[in-house]
């Protein structure tokens, strides 16, 4: 078999094994943050943390609680590495240095999962399962839960009232994201990843040095890595690392987890919204993106450019041959199509063009179908955007699901695509602007300054990949990109959640003649368009002077 016919063929099974799945976990999440019901160990959460599960909050303190627990759980983190020469199961490791420290932190919290340290040389077994794996648990179920809130903006009117931050935070913890992981774990077992809480083994001499590995809690913290778009690998190499990904079929199978609950989304909004079709439109408009980038980057890494390429069956500098071309193409963006992270081949290694597709996949704003709840009301914002052109082009006020999209609405939408590029951009200007940063990169010219923005570009959108090659462990980027990923999270989140109270607020509009149908094809097309051209006008100077500039040149 032909490595682009394997390629297309896992693409083909993974599609099949998504639409399976869509319905049921769809309906299913619709159900959890519907209920008025509580399960018996949620009463426990809710009474151990003082919270009244019943309780209706404003856009206001639905946010105040977004922040006060995310800043607890920074504070939280930073203290388990500062601390972590003093716990037990530490493996003899370190306490982490201040400001790498900070920047995990930051990294875990805003569900970036960015890493700037060896993770099986710098993070004992605490740390990563009390840590490191309770973060990207409760990171995701926050995403969900902000997402689950403006979707509840659209579907009440005459209310500023979006729900229960705490009650919509454990049910996403304890009715879907731990019941999906722990399955996805015993599969991840099953097929030879590992899971046990050894210490450090030497398995033997290398290049004159002593090769060493640790065990882990690997299989459990690698399902909820892949399943809430985090990222973060229990060791370096991420899931290129056979203890992590061992199998061609474990990688589709993460695949899979990747971008389950980012697609099911999709019908969840629209059983809440009350129209299915609404939901239908979103979840082609996520599709069509994510089919048309994973076929340009299969088509970029494997066309053949010399007897070498030929020989190895397409662009196999960087990717691990047990997966191929084919399934590191689709990994790839599957993860900076989301805010996953995850890598099972190292970008930097990537085709100029193919490492261009992965950057812009985040710039997007990861919204294809994006990460755990980021992504819906990302692409929900640019719906709203869409509206408001679509008005302007046919000189009325824009309406979507029944709200009308005035000044406050607009503006709202507006800050909410200019924050993130505004942080990539500006802190990319700084890098290349001091003497220092300059530094840290190992190439030079516009694989150097691709190396920085992709940095920037990734932990701004919460991503969490690296280009590889730049060194991120210094004062300078620990500290800059550990504020632009939590910068990027959660100023994007009070945008969000200032416009679910706005529509909250509003009277249902009537649909008339001349209302514009937003679950027909017509604004899909729209959609998508408003997409590329936003983030096309936004980054092409950049992606111009780094990957478009290396690929044309190859």
């Amino acid at each position: 078999m032909s490595p682009v016919l394997a390629g297309i063929l896992q693409l083909l099974a993974l599609i099949a094994a998504l639409a399976l799945a869509y319905v049921p976990l769809g309906d299913y999440m619709a159900r959890a943050y519907s209920s008025d019901k509580h399960w018996r160990v949620e009463k426990w959460i809710y009474k151990g943390i003082g919270a009244d599960p019943n309780t209706e909050m404003r856009w206001t303190a639905y946010l105040r609680g977004v922040l006060a627990f995310s800043a607890v759980g920074v504070l939280f983190l930073y203290l388990l590495q500062r601390l972590q020469g003093h716990l037990p199961g530490s493996l003899g490791f370190a306490a982490i240095d201040p400001d790498q420290a900070f920047n995990t932190a930051a990294s875990f919290v805003s569900n970036t999962n960015w890493q700037s340290y060896y993770g099986e040389q710098a993070m004992g077994h605490v740390v990563q399962t009390a840590g490191l794996a309770v973060q990207n648990f409760v990171s995701a179920a926050v995403g969900i839960a902000v997402a689950v809130a403006l979707v509840r903006g659209f579907a009440r009117s005459r209310t500023g009232e979006l729900g229960n931050f705490w009650a919509d935070l454990v049910r996403g913890t304890v009715r879907i994201l731990v019941p999906i992981a722990a399955i996805g774990a015993i599969v991840l077992v099953a097929c030879g990843a590992i899971q046990n809480f050894s210490g450090i083994h030497e398995v033997g001499q290398f290049m004159g040095g002593r090769q060493e590995w640790n065990g882990g809690a690997v299989a459990s913290q690698e399902a909820i890595k892949e399943l809430g778009t985090n990222g973060g690998g229990y060791f370096n190499a991420n899931s290129a690392h056979p203890f992590e990904n061992p199998t061609p079929f474990t990688n589709l199978f993460e695949i899979f987890l990747i971008l389950l609950i980012p697609f099911a989304l999709t019908r969840t909004f629209g059983r809440i919204v009350g129209s299915l079709r609404q939901g239908y439109a979103i979840l082609a408009t996520m599709a069509t993106i994510w089919i048309g980038f994973t076929a340009l980057m299969m088509w970029t890494e494997f066309a053949h450019h010399g007897p070498a390429f030929d020989i190895a069956g397409g662009a196999m500098e960087g990717k691990e041959t047990r997966f191929g071309v084919g399934g590191s193409s689709i990994f790839a963006v599957a993860t900076t199509l989301t805010s996953t992270g995850a890598v099972d081949s190292f970008h930097s290694s990537f085709t100029g063009l193919g490492g261009g597709i992965t950057m812009l996949g985040m710039q997007l704003g990861e919204i294809a179908p994006g990460g755990t709840g980021s992504g819906l009301y990302g692409m929900l914002i640019m719906a709203v955007i869409a509206v408001f052109i679509a008005g302007l082009m046919v000189g009325r006020t824009p309406e979507y699901l029944g709200k009308k999209i005035g000044t406050r609405e607009i503006k709202l939408a507006a800050c909410y695509i200019l924050i993130t590029p505004a942080l990539v951009l500006v802190f990319t200007a700084a890098a290349m602007a001091l003497p220092t940063p300059g530094n840290s990169m190992t190439n030079s010219g516009a694989h150097g300054f691709s190396e920085i923005l992709y940095a920037y570009t990734s932990g701004a959108n919460n991503n969490g990949s690296a280009f590889a090659g730049l060194n991120a462990d210094t004062q300078w980027f620990n500290t800059t990109i550990g504020l632009a990923m939590l910068l990027g999270r959660f100023l994007p989140m009070v945008f969000v959640l200032a416009l679910a109270g706005s529509l909250a607020e509003q009277k249902p509009v009537p649909a008339t003649a001349g209302t514009l149908r937003t679950e027909k094809p017509l604004f899909t097309g729209l959609l998508v368009g408003a997409i590329l051209i936003i983030t096309g006008l936004t980054y092409f100077p950049a992606l111009a002077l780094g990957p478009l500039a290396e690929g044309l040149a190859s």
